[in-house]
């Protein structure tokens, strides 16, 4: 199979000015209002939300429903089954599972569930960083995508 075609040089800068913007009003509105509002995972979804926005993989309910089931998920092996080896395996199985059941796959959101096992944080993980993190993350995207694409995002909700 051929590699794929490289993109122009300008699609490559604004898909990396995308996540700089992305994660940069994500940190400053973390520090104005003492507030957790970034996930490592995050990172990983800039790439796809920006590099690949006509993916599957970066629609809203993707990014947002993909990022609150397997933070969910991650919190409810932990908090009820406990921090073994095995139930973060089972957890990251799991939130594939559920994210394939329900067609928000985001492959960034996979890692949650490592992410909750080595913070152990409270319930409150699932508003903060997770929900409104990732809603914000997807309203960067909607406004930046929109202004720098020819094409219109998202492809669907």
């Amino acid at each position: 199979m051929p590699l794929p075609v490289r993109p122009s040089f300008k699609q490559i800068v604004l898909s990396g000015i995308g996540g700089f913007v992305a994660i940069a009003l994500i940190a400053l509105l973390a520090e104005m209002t003492e507030t957790i509002l970034i996930l490592g995972s995050f990172g990983a979804s800039c790439v796809i939300i920006f590099a690949l926005a006509d993916s599957p993989l970066a629609q809203p309910r993707n990014v947002i429903v993909g990022h609150f089931l397997s933070s969910l998920i991650g919190l409810l092996y932990l908090h009820l089954v406990g921090p073994q080896w095995w139930s973060l395996a089972l957890a990251v199985g799991s939130a594939i599972i559920v994210m394939m059941a329900t067609l928000t796959v985001h492959p960034p959101a996979g890692s949650n569930p490592v992410i909750v096992f080595l913070g152990m944080p409270g319930w409150h993980f699932l508003l903060f960083p997770t929900l409104l993190g990732a809603i914000f993350l997807v309203l960067v995207a909607l406004a930046y995508n929109n202004l720098v694409r020819k094409k219109t995002y998202p492809m669907y909700w």
